[in-house]
């Protein structure tokens, strides 16, 4: 017989107190053998029954499925289906033996919710298609919220609503609405639609295309550029996982009416991390990889993009740090971001401090910037009073960091970078600075 052993709390800490018990031993509680799961030999707290008869905790016979296995634990019988069925009068003999044994310190389970299943996610989905085709907001935004409330219960719940398609009927009902004609009267549908979206992701490759429609593409951004947080928030989500997909979209992003500012202002003012790293991702890829990198570079630095990359950069995490720095490593690329570079005092410090430090990716964009700025230094420069950013970034130990960089190793482009970068500084200040005379790295080996 299958047994499993509960303390009884109350009753030890008053054997305790009165001094009773002789040996001071745990008095043990037995938990009616079928009650517990054949998996975990844990009290089930949501039975379900499945093909062959046998009942198991639903968490458990889930995730024995989820695994690859199609039979059932107990019998090794093959399941005929996966489809389990709540077996209420076990959990309701559950609850009542618990009620029954409260004294020794046995809680109540929960009646669990009944969770969603595909059929009935289907039929919510058919009538969001229909509500869409009567062009019928506050019954789709009913249904919407249904899905919504079903996501929110619980992961399993989440899953079933992804794998039967809900990511591209929402999208689709998102373009029907977003057209411009009435836009204003469906605003409410579709921050309903946004925001359940953004609960859902990643959305696939169908659901993007919808998304990516000129019309869907708007409405986005007319999202992005109100005061609603939580619709700036699901709205840049969103336009993440369209430039994810389809990266050549930026260029068609970048000339929609303020999307740069409302990109600038998500990095300035972030709503939450995801919602500033998305901004970064962006508006990377709009000085990346846009047919228009001049012209949004341009608008980017006017609006005071470098100050706002080094500002976050201070205290940044890995993953924003990693995006600000990508930002600013495609910024150097042109001749007027780099100005904007230079003209800032905390632009070396900031970026070689962050060489060795935080992760490899962020050490190789760091080496990359420093190499950039010190490579295409004009000889006006070179030749001010001041020494120009090749002395600045000796003085902040741009020196010694590129040594102890290529001893603990780095990528074969970064020590090619690195190597250059560590010539051009003692070559030019080698008396000023007291630099090594002379350098040759290509032998140079690690240490460790």
């Amino acid at each position: 017989m299958m047994m499993f052993s509960w303390r009884r709390r109350r009753a030890t800490r008053r054997m305790a107190r009165g001094g009773g018990g002789g040996g001071g031993s745990m008095a043990e509680l037995t938990i009616p053998s079928h009650f517990l799961c054949p998996i975990s030999l844990d009290l089930m707290k949501d039975p379900v029954t499945m093909s062959t008869g046998i009942t198991y905790d639903r968490a458990n016979i889930e995730t024995w499925i989820e695994g690859g296995n199609f039979s059932c634990p107990f019998t090794n019988q093959p399941l005929h289906t996966i489809d389990s069925i709540p077996n209420h009068n076990i959990r309701k003999m559950i609850q009542a033996w618990c009620v029954e044994n409260r004294a020794h310190g046995i809680e109540r389970i929960p009646t669990p919710r009944v969770p969603a299943s595909p059929v009935q996610v289907r039929e919510i989905l058919d009538k969001i298609a229909a509500a869409v085709r009567r062009e019928d907001c506050e019954g789709c935004k009913s249904l919407v919220e249904k899905i919504k409330i079903l996501v929110q219960e619980s992961e399993r719940n989440k899953k079933c609503i992804i794998a039967n398609g809900t990511g591209n009927v929402l999208s689709s009902a998102f373009e029907a609405f977003s057209k411009p004609e009435r836009f204003e009267k469906r605003v409410e549908i579709l921050e309903e639609i946004l925001s359940t979206m953004a609960m859902i992701f990643p959305l696939q490759e169908e659901a993007i295309k919808h998304l990516k429609s000129e019309a869907s593409m708007q409405a986005l951004v007319w999202f992005v550029r109100g005061e609603d947080k939580s619709r700036r928030r699901s709205s840049i989500l969103v336009l993440k996982e369209i430039i994810s997909s389809y990266p050549e979209k930026v260029s068609e992003l970048g000339e929609i009416q303020g999307v740069l500012e409302g990109l600038m202002k998500l990095i300035k003012e972030p709503i939450c991390s995801s919602s500033k790293k998305a901004s970064l991702f962006i508006t990377y890829h709009a000085i990346a990889s846009s047919s228009n990198q001049e012209g949004f570079t341009k608008a980017f630095l006017q609006m005071g993009l470098v100050p706002l990359l080094l500002e976050t950069l201070v205290d940044a995490e890995r993953s924003v740090c990693e995006r600000a720095l990508g930002v600013f490593d495609g910024i150097c690329e042109t001749k007027q971001g780099r100005e904007e570079a230079y003209a800032h005092a905390l632009t070396m410090p900031v970026i070689v401090k962050k060489i060795l430090r935080v992760s490899d990716l962020v050490t190789e964009l760091s080496v990359s910037i420093v190499w950039k700025l010190v490579k295409h230094e004009s000889r006006e420069e070179e030749e001010d009073e001041d020494g120009g950013v090749k002395v600045e970034a000796l003085q902040v130990g741009a020196f010694q960091k590129l040594l102890l960089l290529l001893q603990v190793g780095c990528s074969e482009w970064t020590k090619e970078k690195a190597t250059e970068l560590l010539k051009l500084l003692n070559n030019l200040h080698r008396e000023r600075l007291e630099c090594i005379d002379s350098l040759d790295f290509k032998d140079l080996k690690r240490t460790f």
